[in-house]
């Protein structure tokens, strides 16, 4: 580490005003009676991330009026600024930067906000020095409070931050924040690709479009004469009301079979081992599957609820204030990382009878609106909602001809396996930078190392 780098306090890199560093309002003084459908946005715990990439989540933003904003002047905070979470999930840190989709917001009563000296830090580099592992550990380690965590305004200003010179602390922040947009754009990519997918099955499955316009006398768009071929020309009336002429109403229990995980005692859970439980954390929020979550597990299980890969899983659990993933789909990969995966209460197996279905059909069927209605529906718990052991079996559906299903197969796995080459690549570079990270904002490692590991780790 260059002698150039020395050891500072927050409290001595905020700008030189009294509401550098502040908190936000009063609890009721900003209560949700006085949020409005637009104005200034206010940043809530669920806009902040303890991971690094998001650095601010501008969804689910609630609004207080201009006037109302304006009585909270210290509690402002615009373009450049740090808001760290105080109560709750205390490890919690975003950034106000170019890509937040406002000028400036008003941080909640549970938040606090740092606005940085410029001309001695780069406020990057603070960013990644909180999400690296040493500061999150050390805030979490330091919680104040006993049913609730917190992180007061005064233990924020005595962190202490190893700084580099200036220039130095933008190279290294360059330098992270791309491997963050790479990261960023390749989800994104599978963002779309994943939204491909659905809108072609949504136009195939669940508004009939070719059909309709054969009916019209037309010939269906963006597909060749065979897959045109394998639609009807005419609709007909079922249970489910009209659909395509010829297709069964089937559920899905009679396409494939269903497997609901259990509930494993947790005094075989143990640190490390070669089977392991799939839980709800092997779900990612936005749609997948993740690479960890796994509760490594020491006892019996049932053969038939081994997860492998390929399989399709679908959440059965979730908290109520979220039921975010209570029956979303995700096809498992990666299972050769891990001897056994075993299903747990979490998670329910879905294995699709080839000659009647398929799993990428399946997938898009999981992620429609009536399925996930269905699924809801069939829920019950006050604290936890848990998905019903027949909620996923008993969903009906149209069921097109076994052809019809394989052309849509081909297409949607094409797109799937480009999903998955960019979901391996983006564990590649999150693995490489949560690595390079605390060794660089740490000066253990030099900047041109850390550029010939990525050149090494992409080759």
């Amino acid at each position: 580490m260059s002698s150039e780098w020395h050891l500072t306090t927050v409290e001595n890199i905020a700008a030189p005003y009294p509401t550098a560093l502040a908190t936000g309002p009063f609890g009721s003084a900003i209560s949700s009676k006085y949020f409005v459908d637009s104005g200034v946005p206010v940043i809530r715990g669920s806009n902040l991330s303890a991971d690094v990439s998001p650095r601010l989540i501008d969804a689910g933003l609630v609004f207080v009026s201009s006037e109302k904003a304006d009585e909270f002047q210290r509690s402002v905070a615009k373009r450049g600024d740090l808001v760290f979470t105080c109560w709750g999930t205390i490890n919690q840190v975003g950034l106000i930067d170019a890509s937040s989709k406002f000028d400036r917001y008003i941080v909640s009563n549970k938040q606090m906000k740092l606005t940085v000296d410029p001309t001695r830090v780069d406020q990057r580099f603070v960013y990644y020095v909180f999400s690296g592992p040493d500061k999150q550990a050390e805030i979490l380690d330091n919680g104040i409070g006993s049913s609730v965590p917190g992180f007061n305004l005064g233990q924020l200003k005595r962190h202490e931050i190893l700084l580099p010179p200036l220039d130095e602390q933008r190279r290294i922040a360059d330098f992270l924040e791309m491997l963050d947009d790479r990261i960023t754009l390749l989800r994104e990519t599978n963002a779309t690709l994943e939204a491909i997918a659905q809108a072609l099955f949504k136009s195939w499955f669940v508004d009939f479009d070719p059909v309709r316009v054969k009916m019209a006398g037309s010939d269906p768009e963006g597909m060749d004469e065979a897959t045109a071929a394998l639609f009807p020309d005419a609709l007909e009336e079922t249970e489910l009301g009209l659909v395509p002429k010829g297709w069964r109403v089937t559920k899905v229990a009679d396409v494939a079979e269903v497997v609901k995980g259990k509930s494993y005692s947790s005094k075989d859970l143990v640190d490390e081992y070669h089977t392991a439980l799939v839980t709800l954390k092997s779900f990612e929020r936005g749609g997948g599957f993740r690479m960890d979550g796994f509760k490594p597990y020491s006892g019996a299980y049932k053969t038939c609820q081994v997860v492998r890969a390929g399989d399709l899983i679908v959440a059965y659990t979730d908290v109520t204030q979220a039921a975010e993933l209570i029956g979303k789909p995700a096809i498992v990969v990666g299972v050769e990382e891990h001897a056994t995966l075993v299903a747990s209460l979490d998670v329910g197996i879905v294995r699709p009878d080839e000659d009647k279905c398929g799993r990428q059909f399946l997938y898009g069927l999981f992620r429609t609106d009536a399925f996930q209605a269905h699924t809801l529906a069939h829920t019950s718990g006050t604290t936890v909602l848990h998905l019903a052991k027949d909620g996923v079996g008993s969903f009906v559906f149209p069921c097109p001809p076994s052809e019809l299903i394989q052309a849509f197969e081909a297409v949607a796995f094409a797109i799937a396996a480009r999903r998955q080459t960019n979901s391996d690549n983006v564990r590649t570079l999150v693995t490489l930078r949560d690595t390079l990270l605390p060794r660089l904002i740490s000066g253990l490692l030099r900047l041109p190392e850390a550029q010939a590991q990525l050149e090494g780790a992409l080759a």
